[in-house]
């Protein structure tokens, strides 16, 4: 599996598929879903999504290989890649703004076949991948992933996610107990009830469910699906183009409406075409901190409390927890960082500027000096910084419009692209007022140049070098454990699974289906799936078979266990064509 072009921050967490890994019931249980979307979806899906199953190799036989898919899907400017289970959000977006689509490997469950809390190969695969032979679908979602990459997320977020993974591991999980999946809802419960506040990266995820999870696109009053979530629930497909379901246009304001993914959604949002997408997507980006930078801009990182990036306009970036943006005026003037912080230019660590040697934080004067009051100091000629004795060696005084005031011998000053960046000295002191900002014992002062904070954005600029952030941790998906009840239970399936890939019909295929049976009579009686794929078979080729009223009998009995199986079995039914 080719993963060298990607950085290695991202690497890890690529997996292998193993394909050898997917149980007959695994198999079965992507059939039905397969099956059911395919018949729905070619009336009620946009257009593009019957041949995009077609373009991506997806078919209905049998669960895809992923390196197939993307040899699929470099055709249209993408590549697939097996994940396990939820991936960091920040991480997920830089794989897509790159074209890969990270496509979760595991499989559902038979238990959770018509919905399941984590990401599975049905709805990463069957839901998004056939979508992207859409060229301005895609062209919105490689935007998409740009925009979100710079987003601001907040620790909240992340607390959140890691809470909201828990719980799906643990409910995908077929050895977990209910008293392991009582505690991990609760635990998700108090921390959604302890977000105070809405980050960048909470909405734009509002607008990625609004968009691309669930997403209806054409007419308020006949709209079409193009959303992966819907794309890979039937019975979500069917439930959002009824009446109960309100259709609004799709705006802007879309971010402002939350959602619940263990309930179906009340309303849903109608874009009238795949170009609107990108549209609202710029008119949402221009409200970030990386568009708006500033005061406003700061106070997101602040209130985040994450790693994140200012940026001044001499192009210096500093990355690390901002934990505080002094002002004078109305106008930033000083920026504090805690903790581990890394100084950058064009999203590259400046040498000599990592986080180990900024460990204990950051802290920066921004604006004007008196001297010069309306001309950035990163733009001073080497003459002028002379005028100022800004020499290597000389002690120096400056004073900024703010009111800050930095003394301190000078040990150096670092010019890139012709612009001054960075002012070391040494013996400092800075100080705003009475307040000490800065004092000698604490070592060498590394002074940032730049008047303003032209963006704010998530994350560390160069984060290949920043390292491991509690917002790129790669887990895995726990590998189930199968007790010998289940492994007879897999084996049940994969032999019917062989007599109907052997193409065998008439009366040798009732008695090939009636000695299956035999030497699995007790998971025929079990499992409503394996006597509705056994009635399939027989209906098309052996239709006049005795088995088929003893099939159909057992599935009448089965569909009386409760509404769930008796829905299950009667849309299987209606597809195999018997009443």
């Amino acid at each position: 599996m080719e993963t060298d072009f990607l950085p290695p921050h991202l690497r890890k967490y690529v997996v292998e598929q193993h394909y050898e890994k997917y149980t007959p019931v695994d198999q079965a249980v992507w059939r039905y879903i397969l099956r059911q979307l395919r018949a729905f979806l070619s009336k009620h899906a946009h257009e593009c999504y019957a041949e995009g199953l077609e373009k991506t190799g997806i078919n209905v036989e049998r669960i895809p290989r992923i390196e197939d898919i993307s040899a699929k899907l470099q055709k249209f400017g993408w590549r697939a890649l097996p994940v396990s289970g939820f991936i960091p959000p920040a991480a997920f977006m830089e794989l897509q703004a790159l074209g890969v689509l990270p496509i979760a490997s595991d499989m559902r469950t038979l238990d959770h076949l018509l919905y399941t809390p984590a990401p599975d190969i049905v709805h990463e695969a069957a839901g998004h991948a056939p979508i992207l032979v859409h060229p301005e679908f895609s062209a919105y979602l490689t935007r998409y992933a740009q925009v979100a990459k710079k987003a601001i997320i907040s620790k909240e977020d992340l607390d959140l996610y890691e809470a909201i993974r828990e719980l799906s591991d643990i409910k995908e999980n077929p050895t977990s107990t209910q008293e392991q999946i009582r505690a991990a809802e609760q635990t998700l419960d108090e921390v959604s009830k302890s977000i105070t506040h809405v980050s960048e990266a909470s909405e734009l995820s509002r607008m990625n469910w609004w968009t691309a999870e669930y997403g209806l696109i054409g007419t308020l009053d006949n709209p079409k699906i193009f959303g992966a979530g819907l794309l890979s629930s039937v019975g979500e497909a069917k439930w959002c183009l009824t009446q109960k379901v309100k259709k609004l246009p799709l705006t802007v304001d879309c971010i402002k409406t939350t959602y619940d993914i263990t309930e179906p959604q009340p309303q849903l949002f109608v874009t009238p075409d795949f170009e609107t997408l990108s549209k609202v997507l710029d008119e949402m980006s221009e409200q970030m901190a990386f568009k708006v930078g500033g005061l406003k801009g700061l106070n997101k990182a602040i209130e985040a409390k994450s790693v994140n990036t200012a940026e001044l306009n001499s192009g210096i970036q500093i990355s690390g927890v901002i934990t505080e943006a002094i002002t004078a005026n109305g106008e930033v003037a000083y920026l504090r960082f805690e903790g581990p912080s890394q100084l950058n230019y064009k999203d590259k660590e400046l040498s000599g500027h990592d986080k180990s040697y900024h460990a204990h934080g950051f802290g920066t004067p921004v604006g004007f000096l008196k001297s010069n009051p309306s001309k950035c100091p990163s733009t001073f000629s080497d003459q002028e910084w002379q005028d100022l004795k800004v020499q290597v060696g000389n002690t120096v005084r400056l004073e900024f419009v703010s009111g800050v005031v930095v003394e301190g011998k000078v040990k150096g000053r670092g010019v890139t692209d012709g612009k001054t960046i960075l002012l070391a000295l040494e013996n400092a002191t800075a100080k705003l007022g009475d307040r000490v900002l800065f004092a000698p014992e604490w070592g060498i002062y590394d002074m940032a140049i730049g008047s303003k904070v032209t963006s704010v954005f998530g994350g560390a600029a160069d984060r290949e070098a920043y390292g491991e952030t509690s917002d790129f941790v790669a887990k895995r998906v726990p590998v189930p454990q199968y007790s010998a009840k289940e492994l007879s239970r897999h084996q049940s399936f994969g032999n019917l699974r062989k007599v109907r890939e052997s193409g065998v019909q008439g009366a040798a295929l009732s008695q090939a289906i009636e000695q299956v049976m035999a030497d699995h009579q007790e998971f025929f009686h079990e499992e409503w799936l394996l006597n509705l794929e056994a009635l399939e078979l027989i209906h098309a080729r052996a239709k006049d078979s005795a088995l088929k009223a003893k099939l159909e009998n057992e599935l009448s009995r089965l569909s009386q266990r409760d509404e769930k199986t008796k829905g299950l079995i009667d849309e299987g039914l209606a597809l195999v064509g018997v009443p």
